[in-house]
């Protein structure tokens, strides 16, 4: 199946972004290329490094990045300090994270992170370590609980990890619709009846479980900022507000000069801003874009510059 990933918010990020012909750039989720392709081509002198972890969207990219000046490298990001440093690579003019899950990884079937089809419980990004079937096979229910209703905000999370439990005890939970069949039969019947997707929050939460998201975006965050040059511009489009809200506490804090306690009558701590907001509010996408692409519909961008 051909890998693709309709890039959201495009214009938006490309003028967040505001990028220089002769700057140094970041995709840390080069996904199909999409975004990648396009500030690519907008550089003369400049470079682009593109990073994904997922070996199909490596190839992906490879092929829409073809002659312009990009270097892929298959990482996830939250190594992207790291593998800057050791390529000796000037600090970023600006760098972009796409967080949605690629069109690519929710279609094809046997990758597993769809509830609507039938395939083997998988959900890995990278395509290597433990898998969807494996956590759900081994975890005790505390911290299946603790899963759905950290990284899903999952209200039934208790009752559908004790369905989960009780259904690997008879049979290995092996496939997609063998869990969404378990969460459905955890829900009330008003509940199942008025949600048309009611395995949506549970197969977030788990996908989230399995690739590490949350601590990867944290680790992500604070390395690629430390890798922006004075002036860089730092463009993040999250889809689901467990995202939304670390990306805008963190924007917050590089934002904010003074890091003292509100009682405190003036500042003692002299404390200085790391960077600017240059949205405060988050821009999601115009009518014409959401009725071409439907999973531009919960997408945010936000975008700080370092000072």
């Amino acid at each position: 199946m051909e890998f693709s990933h309709v890039p959201v918010l495009l214009q938006e990020c490309l003028d967040g972004l505001a990028i220089k012909p002769e700057g140094t750039y970041l995709d840390g989720t080069a996904g199909g290329g999409g975004h990648s392709s396009e500030i690519a081509r907008r550089l003369t002198t400049g470079h682009l490094y593109s990073l994904d972890q997922d070996p199909d969207a490596i190839a992906a990219a490879g092929a829409k990045l073809a002659g312009l000046p990009a270097t892929l490298i298959q990482t996830n990001f939250r190594y992207a300090k790291q593998v800057l440093e050791e390529r000796g690579i000037p600090p970023l003019d600006g760098a972009l994270l796409d967080l949605g899950v690629s069109s690519h990884q929710l279609d094809a079937v046997d990758r597993g992170f769809s509830y609507r089809a039938d395939a083997p419980l998988d959900m890995r990004m990278s395509q290597s370590g433990p898998t969807a079937a494996d956590l759900v096979n081994t975890l005790d229910r505390e911290e299946l609980a603790r899963i759905l209703r950290e990284y899903g905000e999952e209200p039934y999370a208790w009752a559908i990890a004790g369905k989960i439990v009780a259904a690997r005890e008879q049979q290995p939970i092996e496939t997609t619709l063998q869990l969404a069949d378990i969460i459905a039969s955890a829900l009330p019947p008003a509940v199942r009846r008025k949600d048309k997707n009611p395995s949506r929050r549970s197969f977030q939460a788990i996908r989230i479980a399995v690739n590490g998201e949350l601590d990867a975006l944290n680790e992500g965050l604070d390395g690629i900022f430390d890798c922006l040059a004075p002036g860089g511009r730092f463009a993040i489009i999250t889809f689901h507000s467990l995202e939304d809200r670390a990306v805008k506490n963190r924007f917050r804090q590089w934002a904010t000069a003074c890091t003292c306690p509100p009682e405190f009558p003036v500042c003692v701590c002299g404390g200085k801003a790391k960077a600017k907001l240059i949205t405060r509010k988050p821009i999601e996408a115009a009518k014409a874009e959401l009725e071409e692409n439907r999973r531009s519909r919960s997408a945010k961008l936000r975008v700080i510059e370092k000072l």
